[in-house]
Formats: C-alpha cells, structure tokens, sequence
C-alpha cells in the first residue's frame, strides 16, 4: 500500500471514529523491556485503550510485581456513553500476588475520551504514560502529554516527526524515538475493518491483522540507544554532495552516507532520527522550520523528497580567514 493508499485509509478511520489498531504483545515486551528502572514504584496510565483487550494492560497486569508499579490504570471509551475504567493497586483478594485478579472495575461519568476533564484528572496523577494513541489524534495527544508535564512511552507512525509540534520536540530534545524503531509492525483489528490490500493484512489464528508500515515509539525516558554514535565513515566529495540551490546545505541521500568530515548543514532523510544521537549531531531544522523557499530542497531545479537539516557537533568549522 502506498502512503497515499495508508493516508486514505486513516482517514476513513478518524471519519468513522475507528482508530483500533491493537498493539501486540511482542511488540511491547520488546520495546519496554528499556525502561524497566523507570517503573518502579510508578503510577502506569493507559489512556487510549480497551483495557479488556489491550496488551498494554496485559503487559502490565502480568508483570505489576515483576516491574514494582505503585499503581496501573486504564480507561476504556465508548463514543456515545459512559465508560469505566480498570485499575490495580493492592493484593486484594489475599492469595499473595498483585496481578489481574485484583483488577478493580469503576464506572465512568464521562466517555473515556483521553480528552475529557475526568480523564485528565487521572493523567494529572500518573507518573508514566504508556498506550497506543489513535494516529489520527497523535499531534493533540503529544501536546496534552507536554502540558501536563508527563514521561510516556507511545507508539505512533513516523509521519508524526513531521507535525510541526512533535517535530519541534525532537529538536528541542524533549522528545525523541524508542528504541525499537526497524521492522513491520503489524495491529490487530476489528473483523469489520475492510482492508483490500493483500501486502498490508493477514490472517492468523482466526484474527485480522493490518500492517501500516513504518511505526514508531516516540518517549521522553532516555535509553542507551539514544547516546550511541552512528557509525559514518565517507569521506565528503563535493562532486558526491550536491547543494540545494535554495539553502546552504548538501543532500545526503541515505544516513549511512552522512561525511565523517563535513562541518556543515546537511539535509539527510526523516530515518535518520532513528539513529539520532544529541551528543554527536545537532538539528537545524526541517524545511518548513527553516523557512526554506518553495518549502522543499531542490537541486538543479529538481524537488528533492523531505528532510531533515543537522551538523556534526564533532567537527569544527571550515576556517573562514
């Protein structure tokens, strides 16, 4: 399926208030498997989920004790009436352990709606935010995680890194990707979700299943990943580095292309902010950001795809005298 084909396809979704994409338990054992020591004693909240079906509730339910949380809440939305919502905090029926068996179940006044005032009376106490998010609500949902002054650890697609407000995050280093970030990810969905492209479903164990391409983590708890240099090793030729004729900057066309030895601005692709690491690059800007004319990189009149503008912070600049 082609962006334009994926783009479609959301939108049909957000239109009829559909943005279930359930996460897989694979998938988030993997990625939280990072941020163990961030958990403990914590108050874990899963706005944007189907607390009965969510893995992320699974996730935490089953390893309450193992992680150390303080307290594990979710909220569950319906669209048009009340909701409840589910929450451990104690062994309360006595046989010793913290897990789902001690699930207290209370109703809602309201939808459930991470935007309603009961919900954020909730957010405003949790320590760690942790769910799915519905991509079409992505931006609405990082700014309120921001307002509030949450960490979190969400999952959404990479064109969330070209939002104005997430990607003046990424710059202003306050929100940064995960550490899982290769690889298909595919989202169980309801039976009624109509997917005619063959490469992004499949069937398995009697369940549908929908691959939206390249999803992301987006967190602001620091990981390991994070502060690993990238390994570059081509040496700049400006015959190999074309500038834009539109700003003063060269194009490298794959990060693995990045010169070891170019102190200035270059445009490399969105993917490089997998690899992006704070002590060794610097981000300039993107297009829209810098105010670039026409809005978009050319080269010899010719329209080059997006990127992102960085320095190497380890390389001095050209002596100017």
């Amino acid at each position: 399926m082609k962006n334009k084909s994926l783009n479609k396809f959301l939108q049909k979704a957000n239109a009829a208030k559909k943005d279930e994409f359930y996460t897989q338990l694979s998938d988030i054992e993997k990625e939280l498997g990072n941020y163990k020591g961030y958990l403990q004693d914590k108050v874990v909240f899963c706005n944007c989920d189907d607390p009965e079906e969510s893995n992320f509730w699974n996730y935490f339910a089953l390893n309450f004790e193992f992680l150390g949380l303080k307290k594990l809440v979710s909220t569950h939305f319906e669209y048009e009436k009340p909701s409840y919502k589910l929450e451990i905090i104690k062994d309360i029926n006595g046989d010793g352990k913290i897990n789902k068996l001690d699930t207290i179940k209370t109703p809602l006044r309201e939808n459930g709606d991470f935007r309603s005032p009961e919900c954020i009376e909730i957010l405003k106490e949790a320590d760690i935010v942790v769910t799915n998010p519905p991509f079409s609500l992505f931006r609405h949902y990082v700014i309120q995680l921001m307002k509030y002054d949450k960490k979190f650890i969400v999952i959404g697609n990479q064109n969330a890194i070209t939002y104005k407000e997430v990607f003046e995050l990424i710059k202003e280093n306050k929100l940064w990707l995960g550490v899982d970030n290769g690889g298909t990810k595919w989202f169980e969905v309801p039976d009624h979700y109509d997917i005619t492209t063959e490469s992004r479903k499949k069937i398995e164990n009697g369940k549908k299943f929908f691959s939206m391409g390249s999803i992301m983590w987006f967190t602001n708890l620091e990981h390991k990943k994070r502060h690993e240099d990238l390994t570059i090793y081509k040496t700049y030729y400006e015959s190999e580095y074309p500038k834009y004729d539109n700003y003063d900057a060269i194009n490298v066309n794959k990060v693995s292309d990045i010169p070891v030895d170019y102190p200035g601005a270059m445009g490399v692709p969105i993917t490089f902010l997998g690899k992006y690491n704070p002590d060794q690059f610097e981000i300039l800007g993107n297009e829209y950001g810098l105010n670039i004319h026409k809005g978009r990189g050319y080269i010899n009149g010719k329209r080059m795809y997006s990127r992102i503008f960085i320095k190497n912070k380890k390389i001095q600049p050209l002596n100017t005298y």
